[in-house]
């Protein structure tokens, strides 16, 4: 699945897939851990981002 899909011609590209929304929540994730730890050890701090990513995306498909 992907994030922020797009058909419309802005200026740049047609048609482009956008990112992949586990990797979107990824990211979400990093940055509030960032917010309230500090930017100490970030590959920790993505290891754990993208387990939550991909608790989110197990929750997603659930609840469809």
């Amino acid at each position: 699945m992907k994030a922020f899909p797009t058909t419309a011609d802005n200026g740049h590209a047609v048609n482009q897939d956008g990112m992949d929304l586990r990797d979107y929540f990824a990211a979400e994730a990093m940055q509030a851990m960032i917010i309230k730890n500090g930017a100490g050890d970030l590959i920790w701090c993505a290891k754990y981002a993208y387990e939550a990513a991909d608790a989110m995306m197990k929750v997603r498909e659930k609840s469809d």
